[in-house]
């Protein structure tokens, strides 16, 4: 349900403001000032501030600033008298989601309410695994913010599952590219003879089927972004002329001799450090320093473990049946909170998402657990062997049972199976098994 904490000196206002509200269904609470508005939300989260910008002691612009400091994702609405109009309008240059002049219209402060949950509503599905408030976390975005307010590109190094792309849109949305293209080339997904295409697209009769000219990712991406997805993956035959690209924003298609140039922001991920990469001889130096312009780290789960039950209880709401509200009990919280989740949050909302699956409503303990739905690391079930399977159908369920335990996980497959990244990706297509972006290769 909807919490909303109303902060006002004015008796007669904060009593009108609440009655309102409570009719609308919210959870309400008061403050009579700032220091008591901001103790109220350090108390419990809230989806919603309103308050008034002159009170005694912790005024509202201070109040605000508190409240985003720590929770960004709550929504701020101020009230203003009309001498202070120009200090609300640099409010909301600075965060605030609306401002309105006392005296307050009822059915405008309700429509901007409205206007303001709905933003948020739209921002959330875009960043729905943003959450947390932990210092490393919280750091982390931050520094996402400040890549944002620049064109340069950005190199972010993080383990599997922490959020590296959902990072990546949030860079994209937050910067002046906001209305150009998102385009994401996972560097794993195509054979290296297809790559080069797939980034710089090709000519007509450039190769055996090329019926038509087409453009690639670069071409697709200019005006706005483009998301280098596992970028240490990239062939070392092909890096050459990935360089030429980002140093001149310019190329040649496949099979053409002429050049294309295009305006672009790269963000490149790798879950591997591209620092080894170098040493190891697999990627090269000048092209490692081109992309780490701006280099960006996500902590893993492990080390933002405070963030666990705020996550876990997202991802009930998000994967709970429409007008439920699924409850994880406090021992289960404490459970995940002492989990290692090496798959990091991408792990825990494919355990969360399970539970509520198989919930039968009410609160979820800890069975959760005991019911075999995780473990304190990937486990594969024996495979049931029959006589007379053959090779293939025995290979068949090995690969379709490892990428299963390791929830899609193609590098952590590959390393329990003992065989190239590559070789997984060739199986899959081989076997048919559900499309590739079920499946994660990092």
């Amino acid at each position: 349900m909807k919490r909303l904490l109303i902060a006002d000196d004015d008796a007669g206002m904060r009593a009108a403001l609440e009655t309102r509200f409570l009719r609308r269904g919210w959870l309400v609470d008061v403050a009579v000032n700032g220091a008591d508005a901001l103790a109220k939300f350090r108390d419990r989260l809230h989806t919603l501030v309103i308050t008034d910008v002159r009170m005694p002691g912790r005024d509202g612009f201070e109040l605000m600033r508190e409240i985003q400091s720590s929770s960004p994702r709550t929504a701020v609405i101020l009230l203003t008298a009309y001498g202070c109009v120009p200090d609300a309008v640099e409010a909301m240059r600075n965060g605030a989601c609306d401002y309105l002049v006392k005296p307050v219209c009822f059915e405008k402060l309700e429509l901007a309410v409205e206007q303001v949950l709905r933003r948020a509503q739209e921002q959330n599905k875009e960043t729905e695994s943003l959450v947390g408030h932990s210092p490393a976390w919280q750091q982390a975005l931050e520094r996402a913010r400040q890549a944002a307010a620049t064109d340069a590109d950005v190199l972010i190094e993080a383990e599997s599952g922490t959020g590296k792309e959902l990072v990546a849109r949030l860079i994209h949305r937050l910067s002046g590219r906001r209305e150009g293209p998102f385009v994401a080339l996972n560097c794993t997904a195509f054979p290296e003879a297809l790559l080069e295409s797939e980034l710089f697209g090709h000519a007509r009769g450039a190769f055996t089927g090329a019926d038509a000219a087409r453009p690639g990712k670069f071409e697709m991406a200019s005006g706005g972004t483009l998301l280098l997805d596992e970028v240490g993956e990239m062939p070392l035959a092909l890096q050459p002329k990935l360089l030429r690209a980002l140093q001149e924003r310019e190329f040649d298609r496949l099979g053409s001799n002429q050049t294309v140039h295009v305006d672009i922001r790269v963000i490149a991920t790798t879950n591997c450090p591209l620092e080894a990469s170098v040493a190891g001889g697999r990627f090269r130096a000048d092209l490692y320093y081109r992309l780490n312009v701006i280099p960006l780290a996500l902590p893993p789960l492990r080390d933002r473990a405070g963030d666990i039950p705020e996550l876990a209880q997202h991802f009930a709401q998000l994967y709970g049946s429409p007008g439920t509200e699924p409850r994880l009990s406090p021992d289960l919280l404490a459970r995940l909170e002492q989990h290692a989740w090496p798959g990091n949050v991408r792990e825990l909302a494919n355990f969360v998402r399970r539970a509520v699956a198989l919930s039968r409503g009410g609160e979820i303990g800890v069975e959760a657990f005991e019911h075999g739905k995780i473990s304190t690391g990937t486990v594969l079930r024996p495979p049931e062997w029959k006589a007379g399977l053959s090779l293939g159908e025995m290979e068949r369920r090995l690969f379709a049972m490892t990428l299963e335990a390791t929830h899609g996980n193609r590098a952590r497959a590959a390393e329990l199976l003992g065989v190239s990244q590559r070789t997984v990706r060739n199986k899959i297509r081989e076997y048919g098994f559900p499309p590739r972006s079920n499946y994660v290769h990092d």
